[in-house]
């Protein structure tokens, strides 16, 4: 299961109201400081293998081989001196960069 806090959920929305495409999709791709990285994109379109949670107000697209590597994730938004940006906490990462936006699993 995916959790998106309060703050994740707002920022979310309010990007996705100046997109046209209308679903929020969440992956991993290979690459980044660590192996892995956190990928945030929107979408027109439900993929053959796709699961949709609702969380909330915000439909959030997983690809079946992303899922593997999120379940547990929590997603934050917060903003301080340097700007806003999304925090990743994810149980299933035995090491993550500094940037927060790059991990790696032990599998």
């Amino acid at each position: 299961m995916i959790h998106l806090s309060q703050a994740a959920i707002s920022e979310i929305g309010r990007i996705k109201s100046k997109q046209l495409n209308v679903l929020f999709r969440l992956a991993v791709k290979p690459g980044g400081c660590s192996g892995f990285f956190y990928d945030m994109s929107f979408d027109e379109a439900i993929k053959v293998g796709d699961q949709v949670f609702d969380l909330d107000e915000i439909q959030v697209v997983i690809d079946a081989t992303s899922l593997n590597y999120l379940n547990g994730l929590r997603v934050d938004y917060s903003e301080d001196l340097m700007g806003g940006g999304f925090r990743f906490h994810n149980p299933q990462a035995i090491a993550t960069c500094s940037c927060g936006n790059s991990f790696s699993l032990s599998h």
